[in-house]
């Protein structure tokens, strides 16, 4: 009876531990992920270089029309073909960040935005988006953008405003 007692004990003390570890686990990816969504939008380079791993890979969902659209594979990539296709492309007038969580090393955050095609002047008007963004020992793995690819295509493709 002794032997179970201090085995169920042994058993609970390492689930607590287990549980304890992941929460840790769990604050630094929620933690990171918000680090590099707050580089991302101020376009702090230096940041987002040290968050990022080295096969990190910036995921634009959407119309493959539009040039800052698709997988970007690797740092050097991202600094150099999608960085400058997005800055240059876009110009975001409205943001917020609505929700957030975390569930092991993935975190997500979803919020509202409005923008102008650069090339048109078009407004893409209000809209909603996610990112998806993995974890792993405290630096950016993936970013999975989501966003309604239809009205950023949609002000891409228009006629230039007048």
């Amino acid at each position: 009876m002794k032997n179970k007692l201090i085995l169920t004990l042994v058993v609970i003390g390492s689930l607590i531990v287990s549980v304890a570890q992941a929460k840790d686990i769990e604050k630094g990816t929620l933690a990171t992920a918000q680090a590099f969504l707050e580089a991302a939008g101020s376009g702090n380079g230096e940041v987002l270089n040290n968050l990022m791993t080295d096969d990190f890979v910036w995921h634009n969902e959407g119309d493959k029309s539009v040039p800052w659209i698709g997988p970007w594979k690797g740092k050097d990539v991202v600094f150099k073909t999608f960085m400058p296709a997005f800055g240059a492309g876009l110009k975001v007038t409205s943001w917020t960040t609505d929700y957030s969580f975390e569930n092991g090393e993935q975190a997500v955050f979803m919020g509202t935005m409005s923008a102008i095609a650069t090339n048109t002047g078009v407004d893409t008007g209000k809209f909603t988006w996610a990112v998806r963004v993995h974890v792993v020992d405290g630096k950016v793995k993936s970013w999975n953008w989501m966003e309604d690819s239809y009205a950023i295509s949609q002000a891409y493709h228009a006629p230039q405003a007048k």
